[in-house]
């Protein structure tokens, strides 16, 4: 395995003085454990919103975190790679456990997730019941959770885009075998939901994006695995988001598609907003071949004996034909990365 190249002279002073400072060593831990707006920075430190804006900005300048917008909110986190992020956390791990500052950081950092979860648990109650009926009528949630973990395997990926990601469930289920994980919704109640799962789950390695499932906030080739659970049945072009979470894939990586098998359950379409009930395997597999992609396995999990499940899901992995090349391991993107930022 290639070793990680590292930091030059200038760089690493230029990274050792962002984070040399009291207020923005504390920024890069909080953002180390997550999604956090400026507004939360600020309640949290007790400081400026100017203040915090300019040390996020310097922050930025040396490529230690991300920044994307949700609306008319702009949230921060630690990169998840990179020379300076690995420098950064080792001198975070050096930091004493029972410093004072620290200390008292996180704690108002597990108050301000308390009552993001809160609010995100209110909004989920209020569903839960239309969700609870939707789910009794197919196959059970862990037998399908089950055949998608059998499907994709236990193979280490480097990326993972859960497209659609509601609840944030794919992002958890798969937490062991992703090194970047990214989810994406077009609706903000349930990016809380999520969030607040992934906070209480621990889970720090995978981010919440507001975005369109047609148009994606992410650059293209990123991801070595790309998820859509129970999304395409609500959407009036789903070839279109199909070819939208193509475009996302590194060359040879794989998209799995849960849905719903046909089904002439009607009053879906009326009392659930279901657009389409159900995919025949023929119209997935053309749609996956004019994306780029082959279908590799095609499963259908069908209820047995309980007349109240009535629908078959349809657990489709199909991957992209284009060959990898060296650049496109793990390995060879940092060393791309880096090779451009020297």
């Amino acid at each position: 395995m290639a070793r990680e190249q590292g930091l030059g002279l200038d760089a690493l002073v230029d990274v050792l003085k962002a984070a040399g400072e009291p207020t923005r060593m504390r920024l890069l831990a909080l953002l180390a454990a997550g999604d956090l707006t400026v507004t939360d920075l600020t309640e949290i430190l007790g400081q400026s919103q100017p203040r915090i804006s300019r040390h996020l900005k310097l922050l930025a300048e040396v490529s230690l975190i991300d920044r994307y917008q949700e609306g008319a909110w702009a949230y921060f986190r630690l990169k998840g790679e990179g020379a300076g992020v690995a420098l950064v956390r080792g001198l975070l791990s050096a930091a004493n456990a029972d410093d004072a500052v620290l200390t008292r950081d996180g704690e108002r950092l597990a108050s301000l997730k308390l009552t993001r979860s809160e609010k995100a648990q209110a909004y989920f109650s209020r569903n839960a019941a239309e969700w609870d009926e939707l789910r009794r009528l197919h196959v059970s949630e862990a037998d399908v959770e089950a055949a998608l973990k059998e499907m994709v395997g236990p193979e280490p990926v480097d990326g993972l885009l859960d497209l659609g990601t509601g609840t944030g469930r794919i992002l958890q289920l798969f937490e062991g075998i992703y090194q970047r994980g990214v989810g994406v919704d077009a609706s903000r109640d349930m990016l809380a939901v999520a969030r607040a799962n992934l906070d209480r789950a621990g889970i720090t390695k995978a981010s919440i994006r507001h975005g369109d499932i047609f148009n994606l906030p992410l650059d293209g080739r990123q991801f070595d695995l790309v998820t859509i659970h129970q999304v395409l049945h609500f959407l009036q072009q789903p070839e279109a988001a199909i070819a939208e979470a193509a475009r996302m894939l590194s060359p040879g990586g794989r998209l799995a598609i849960i849905d719903l098998a046909p089904h002439a359950l009607e009053y879906l379409r009326d009392d659930h907003a279901h657009v389409r009930l159900g995919f025949s395997r023929q119209t997935m597999t053309d749609w996956l071949e004019k994306a780029g992609l082959t279908v590799e396995q095609a499963v259908d999990l069908t209820p047995d004996t309980d007349r109240d499940r009535q629908l078959t899901v349809t657990i489709w992995l199909a991957r992209d034909q284009r060959q990898a090349s060296a650049f496109d391991t793990p390995a060879g993107k940092r060393a791309l990365a880096h090779a451009g930022r020297t």
